[in-house]
């Protein structure tokens, strides 16, 4: 089994510590507020382009971590490659299918059960977040420099 590359590990590492805070607080602030969002969602579906221009965005943030993170060794590295293909998927789907991207939503805020079922996953999702944030800025031991040279 080849060594593990130290620098996909720091590069993994880096996109923790940027995605990891980022869901914890998105997705806990969507598990409070998710009951409260209908005038929100019906607003921006209200909006082809900025439905377009978010598609737009997710799937080129979603493509930037894909390209920048091709390693898929061990739980942390998993976690940021599966977040970059979801966030690409979810772009491409809001760009081609934005009609069952609103309808998906919409039966989801207007189900007593699935609006439950959401906020619980969201809430997960939080603590996922967290445990990235944690694993991506948590003091580890240095990796050694080539050279002999300590960081």
């Amino acid at each position: 089994m080849p060594t593990p590359d130290p620098a996909a590990h720091e590069r993994t590492r880096a996109y923790a510590r940027v995605i990891g805070p980022y869901v914890a607080v998105f997705t806990a602030v969507i598990a409070l507020r998710l009951p409260d969002m209908t005038a929100v969602v019906d607003d921006l579906f209200a909006q082809p382009l900025m439905v377009w221009m978010l598609g737009a965005m997710m799937l080129a943030g979603g493509l930037v971590v894909i390209g920048g993170h091709r390693h898929w060794r061990g739980p942390l590295a998993v976690a940021v490659s599966l977040f970059g293909w979801f966030v690409a998927l979810r772009g491409l789907a809001l760009i081609v299918a934005p009609a069952a991207m609103d309808a998906g939503v919409q039966a989801t805020l207007d189900s007593p059960a699935a609006l439950t079922t959401a906020r619980l996953l969201f809430g997960g999702l939080a603590v996922v977040g967290l445990l990235l944030a944690w694993a991506g800025w948590r003091g580890g031991r240095a990796a050694p420099v080539p050279g002999g040279a300590a960081r």
